[in-house]
């Protein structure tokens, strides 16, 4: 019986931890942190099955478009006509379908607009200071800037035409930035309808309005050269998704939950000057029409060359800046089996490109192209198509073959967003007075990042199809995780911002709202959508599962799901079921809730093992008494010479005299004899070894503050400076969530000096000064500085301020 091994005192000790630990669970509001993940999810079925895999009665729906767009660039205004074929894959007749008018957000009587508040948590574009602020409200010029943009440009789609296939008028219904058409006679499954739509809009000025897309215009002065960037994304009425978990997507687009779309093929003919160039989704389909001989020579030696070639030079793109042109050109692309569509023109794109090559025989050969202006400079030049490149061999080694054949960074307003084959992203370098331009290390690193991330964003949710208006984080935190995989395999020495460390001050903050909270209810969008499930992927494949089962695990999710659109349970199904690891615990923890990790170092008792020899117990005994401090007045009477009685009366002694309280006798020898004999073979076979090895046994007690359950991640220190680590699985919280002991049992001369938890920053733990033991001093910065008197002014000196002289525009204002 293994608790005849240990002595009382060990016995005692272990039972006062536990107890401890069990206080806190007594109280009424246990709270299972491993209850099942199932309770919660959706009941699989035969679209969705339990092991997040695609059903076998699984569908979709497919939408085809033809489009015509004409670029008016005097006017800054779409005008196109689309033709769609919306084929019904479902089990259900259709009576109407549902369209997503997105260019209706920017209508003063929006959703959007009228639901905008001033400042406040989460606030997307122009700055202005909250009214509830306890200084003044404000109102920044920005947002001055937006609000005069808004009135004095009529914004929103003119829906000219919605015709069948006939040509007969289709009965539509705008609601907001919605549009249901009313079909003829319902839509059978299996049967597919055609219609057409005609449609412009002004297109909006990112600068002004904040916008996912638009045009920029540059000063009409000898620095800039004036002309315009246009990119297109969001542009024309498209179909929202029915699916199989919510029938029609028709969410209100309000501006930050994003989209979910159907896949189709695409044909579009864009109308534009004839000395813009063009970047689009898909593969252009007149080359000859829109290209000189010198630049489709180009166009063909950089799919093998080493470095990105110029399509358009630098030259040619400062030429086409020079004078405008009234005559037009037609660049046409197809797409096949994309979810949207966007593109890109201007005057001013130089367009450098190169080929990657690929294994797999889907698609051998993805061309990776930029299309930038002069002010892109050197930085764009050196980085923006290899990004593009690094971007396409990190992620396909996490999921699958990049699929389409080309991937495209563009330079313009927007400083980062994505859409299949075609990304926008936004850093530029500094002209200075010496003619040269110039970057800082800041914005090398956005511009590195942003093309990471927007171009991954074709794996996620572009080809992995997940619901952006829903589930943010579904493409925003995979990718994100991902963008910090291939961040860091560009160069670690760049800080990236998706580690552990950099999600502690969001994860204790009083602002959060779980994981998964519907796009639009975000409070804080970033931390929420983006780091935090970067940072609980990081942890679950650098600590939990390792990278071997995380890494197939996420390539089986991503293959399941290609082309097709997963949910939040299939994700997390798919990972536990591939990686044969029950997840549950971390997926409500992480995604969930809003508790935090902080797990507190608070005690750790030393034990020894008796021998029950009491020739051997009672001598260490007698040597531990000894090892105890002097009593104080032992010590100071000591000092000061005092006599004891004993030493002045030596003839007056006894039996005790000679023999201390620990002395042995056969007693207590005919006991200990008689446990041996009463040890069961084995018993006293443990015993023995046990008492020969002599090993340490130490009782460590946690707490978690947090209320996040996660593995406890050790050091250990020994005396003789090595150290050791042990990992503790998260399972050790299941009974007692709010406080746990363990038993740690080194060899003899294996003394413990320190502990110390999570000493490497693994798993997000908020609150480090409870992570050791003993506690150390933590390290902060002393400012000595003499205090400044203050200068701020109560009120204004009005006789002194109207001596001021006024000084020309052309000299520089003191403002002190």
């Amino acid at each position: 019986m293994i608790n005849k091994l240990i002595t009382t005192a060990l016995l005692s000790l272990l039972s006062m931890s536990a107890a401890n630990a069990a206080i806190d669970q007594t109280k009424g509001d246990f709270k299972d942190k491993f209850r099942q993940l199932d309770e919660s999810l959706p009941t699989p079925n035969v679209y969705r099955n339990a092991a997040g895999q695609p059903g076998h009665q699984y569908w979709q729906q497919e939408v085809d478009y033809k489009i015509k767009v004409h670029l008016n660039e005097e006017k800054r205004r779409l005008e196109a006509s689309e033709s769609i074929t919306y084929t019904n894959n479902s089990p259900d007749t259709l009576k109407y379908l549902w369209l997503q008018l997105d260019q209706n957000k920017f209508k003063n009587d929006s959703m959007s607009a009228m639901t905008t508040t001033f400042g406040g948590i989460g606030a997307r574009g122009p700055a202005t200071q909250s009214a509830t602020s306890s200084k003044p409200a404000q109102l920044s010029l920005a947002a001055l800037r937006r609000d005069q943009f808004v009135a004095d440009h009529e914004l929103g789609y003119d829906i000219q035409k919605v015709v069948d296939a006939k040509g007969s008028k289709l009965h539509h219904v705008i609601v907001g930035t919605n549009m249901r058409i009313d079909l003829p006679k319902p839509l059978a499954p299996g049967k597919s309808v055609d219609f057409a739509i005609d449609f412009a809009y002004n297109i909006v000025e990112e600068d002004a309005v904040s916008a996912r897309s638009g045009y920029e215009h540059f000063p009409d002065d000898e620095r800039e050269g004036g002309n315009d960037i246009f990119l297109l994304a969001q542009w024309f009425p498209r179909l929202h998704a029915y699916t199989d978990y919510e029938a029609w997507t028709n969410k209100e687009f309000i501006g930050r939950g994003e989209f979910t779309l159907e896949f189709g093929d695409y044909d579009v003919e864009m109308t534009v000057p004839a000395d813009h160039i063009v970047s689009s989704t898909g593969v252009l389909q007149n080359p000859k029409q829109v290209l000189t001989s010198t630049q489709r020579k180009r166009l063909k030696d950089a799919e093998t060359a080493k470095r990105p070639v110029f399509v358009v030079t630098a030259e040619e793109a400062l030429e086409n800046e020079k004078d405008g042109t009234s005559k037009e050109k037609t660049w046409k692309f197809s797409a096949k089996n994309v979810r949207d569509f966007a593109w890109a023109s201007s005057r001013k794109f130089m367009w450098d490109a190169k080929g990657h090559a690929q294994k797999g025989s889907a698609q051998p050969l993805v061309m990776a192209m930029s299309f930038y202006p002069k002010e892109g400079g050197d930085l764009w030049k050196k980085y923006s198509t290899e990004s593009v490149v690094h971007t396409l061999d990190v992620y396909s080694r996490f999921s699958f073959d990049y699929p389409y054949p080309t991937a495209q960074s563009v330079n313009g307003p927007v400083g980062g967003m994505e859409y299949p084959m075609i990304s926008f992203n936004g850093p530029r370098t500094e002209l200075q007075d010496d003619g040269s331009r110039t970057y800082s290390q800041a914005e090398k690193r956005f511009l590195i990042g942003v093309v990471i991330h927007e171009v991954g964003h074709n794996y996620f949710p572009m080809i992995v199809n997940s619901d952006e208006r829903q589930w943010s984080w579904m493409d925003e935190g995979l990718n994100s995780f991902l963008d910090g995989v291939a961040g860091r395999e560009w160069d670690p020495t760049i800080p990236w911002g998706v580690e552990p460390r950099d999600v502690v001050g969001y994860m204790k903050s009083t602002s959060q709202v779980p994981v998964m909270t519907q796009s639009d209810s975000v409070l804080h969008l970033g931390p929420n959508a983006y780091t935090k499930p970067a940072v609980a992927l990081n942890i679950l494949r650098e600590t939990i599962l390792g990278r071997e089962l995380f890494d197939f695990a996420f390539k089986e999710y991503a293959q399941r799901w290609m082309f097709k659109r997963p949910t939040p349970s299939d994700f997390f199904r798919t990972m536990e079921e591939a990686s044969g690891v029950d997840l549950d615990w971390f997926w409500r923890g992480w995604f969930y809730t809003t508790d935090h990790v902080d797990i507190s170092l608070d005690k750790i008792s030393k034990l020894r093992l008796d021998t029950k020899d009491p020739d051997i117990d009672f001598d260490r005994q007698r040597q531990e008494e000894l090892d105890k401090p002097m009593s104080l007045t032992d010590e100071r009477n000591k000092a000061e010479g005092k006599e004891l009685w004993v030493d002045r009366f030596p003839d007056i002694t006894d039996f005790y005299d000679e023999n201390d309280r620990f002395t042995v006798t056969n007693k207590e020898r005919n006991k200990y004899n008689k446990f041996l004999k009463d040890l069961e073979p084995w018993e006293r076979t443990a015993f023995e070894r046990a008492v020969k090895e002599d090993k340490n046994y130490y009782v460590i007690d946690f707490s978690n503050k947090g209320g996040l359950v996660m593995p406890i991640i050790l050091e250990l220190t020994f005396a003789d400076g090595t150290t050791q680590n042990q990992y503790i699985p998260a399972e050790i919280w299941r009974r007692t969530p709010k406080a746990v002991s363990k038993l740690i049992i080194t060899d003899k001369d294996q003394e413990l000096v320190s502990v110390s938890v999570d000493p490497r920053w693994e798993t997000a733990d908020v609150d480090v000064s409870n992570n050791d033991y003993p506690r150390k001093i933590i390290p902060s910065r002393i400012e000595a500085y003499k205090a400044k008197k203050s200068t701020k002014k109560v009120s204004r000196d009005i006789m002194q301020d109207i001596k001021t002289e006024l000084k020309s525009n052309d000299e520089d204002e003191n403002d002190d």
